[in-house]
């Protein structure tokens, strides 16, 4: 079987234990390519030794200049990074908006789950102060 035709669960991020059974909880296939999503943007390249390439750099963005241009760099380094990353992705859409008045950028991620064609987004705030 194919990498991207593998059903897609997974343990669920934050790892958590079921108290009933004592075993990690899993996440069904939406749910585990949500959590791997935000735990590869939020993981900064080089922070994994034996995966160094592991990651993206979004969180060094919040302490550069916030214009359109920085923004549409943002945003196709995030989808180059999840398209790389999660094979379980076939279509990544990204917007970034910084919002000066919060201090605080906003990832707005849509994807499509390879295997079943579904859509979903997820939205990741970085706090920029």
């Amino acid at each position: 079987m194919e990498e991207r035709e593998r059903p897609g669960r997974g343990m669920k991020f934050p790892p958590q234990i079921d108290r009933t059974t004592g075993r990690f909880v899993l996440a069904d296939e939406s749910e585990s390519v949500r959590d791997s999503v935000y735990l590869i943007l939020m993981t900064q390249k080089g922070e994994r030794p034996a995966r160094p390439e592991f990651g993206s750099r979004i969180l060094s963005y919040p302490f550069t200049d916030t214009n359109p241009t920085t923004l549409h760099v943002l945003e196709r380094q995030v989808k180059e990074t999840i398209l790389t990353q999660e094979p379980r992705i076939s279509e990544v859409d990204v917007d970034a908006e910084f919002r000066a008045g919060e201090a605080c950028l906003y990832l707005h991620i849509r994807y499509t789950v390879a295997r079943t064609g579904k859509d979903d987004s997820l939205t990741i705030p970085v706090e920029t102060a």
